[in-house]
């Protein structure tokens, strides 16, 4: 599949008007949203138009470079079938318990040195103990009297507003925890934890002054009305941050034998997150590489931001390949440390 992405203001009869609707803050009906997941090849050079004339709005042409550092890895009680870390999973990881200030720090150094704008500390398990969270408080105090401009993310499971308060008192920003699919489709996926725990989660963060971070997986067998109920739950949701991740099968997990989400399927899917979100940092996260393949730079049209240097235990894109594709296509890397998102 080749694409060649037209410039200037969207063209397409369906698209373009689409584009200004949700410019003016109007989402697409279901109907619409059906007819963006079913958009024929030869449309998507429009769509993708269309998606980035949203997305320039709030973005401009930059790219936020984001770094994931797997705080803890393995050992946990939950049954998630897409997980290598789950408690189902036979895939072979490293297992460890969590990091110490010391490595915390250097990863967050190492990512400041890339020009890594965002540094996210994600650890397995159902949800932070006390421990953890007072561990991670005095990273993130840490980090920021390094690094005060550096965005903290924090990805720990589920949790309450009481731990919420307690992070973003210590200077965390943001908390990821994504609902993953639609409620509809979520017990198929997990069954250790609902997904009302996952909403209570986003909307405890959310009370504590934190900004969330909240997406989904595509290529765990739903269907694009699973994909389009994901979508208008987050933008009711209000999230700040949305990352879409392609699965990337694992050997050893429940979902390892899936075939990879076509390319123009994942590309649509972005395209409608950005006109149900038009504000949201959008993020082509984990599987992208693998996915999208040579045409993965389409995704800067309706997403904003990038993962460099890999995933919590898959590999993904090199920093220095990463920005090189980046500025190929004309697109500008944000500051790390003078811009705030």
């Amino acid at each position: 599949m080749s694409i060649e992405v037209p410039s200037g203001p969207p063209t397409h009869p369906t698209f373009g008007p689409l584009a200004q609707r949700a410019l003016a803050g109007e989402a697409p009906d279901r109907d619409e949203a059906r007819a963006i997941l079913a958009a024929s090849d030869e449309d998507l050079p429009g769509l993708l138009q269309a998606a980035y004339a949203v997305r320039r709005r709030r973005w401009g042409a930059s790219v936020k470079i984001c770094v994931l550092q797997n705080a803890r890895s393995g050992l946990c009680p939950e049954d998630c079938n897409y997980c290598s870390q789950s408690s189902i999973s036979k895939a072979d990881i490293d297992t460890y318990q969590m990091m110490s200030r010391s490595e915390l720090i250097a990863g967050a150094k190492r990512a400041a040195a890339e020009g890594a704008r965002r540094y996210c500390m994600v650890t397995s398990g159902r949800g932070p103990a006390d421990r953890d969270i007072d561990h991670l408080c005095q990273t993130t105090q840490e980090i920021k009297s390094e690094f005060p401009d550096m965005e903290i993310c924090v990805s720990l499971g589920i949790m309450d507003e009481a731990k919420a308060q307690r992070l973003a008192d210590a200077g965390v920003g943001w908390v990821n925890h994504n609902l993953n699919t639609s409620e509809r489709f979520h017990p198929e996926i997990c069954t250790t934890h609902t997904y009302a725990d996952r909403v209570s989660t986003i909307l405890a963060a959310k009370k504590a002054g934190l900004n969330t971070c909240c997406g989904g997986i595509m290529g765990m067998g739903e269907q694009d009305e699973d994909i389009i109920e994901l979508g208008f739950a987050l933008r009711e949701l209000q999230v700040d941050s949305l990352p879409l991740n392609f699965l990337h099968p694992i050997e050893g997990t429940p979902l390892g034998d899936r075939e990879t989400t076509a390319r123009g399927r994942a590309l649509r899917a972005l395209c409608l997150m950005r006109f149900l979100n038009p504000d949201a940092d959008i993020r082509a996260a984990g599987g992208r590489e693998r996915t999208l393949g040579e045409e993965q730079t389409l995704a800067l049209y309706p997403a904003n931001s990038i993962f460099v240097n890999g995933y919590l235990t898959t590999p993904g894109q090199a920093n220095a390949e990463a920005r090189e594709m980046v500025e190929r296509l004309g697109f500008t890397l944000e500051d790390p440390m003078s811009v705030s998102a």
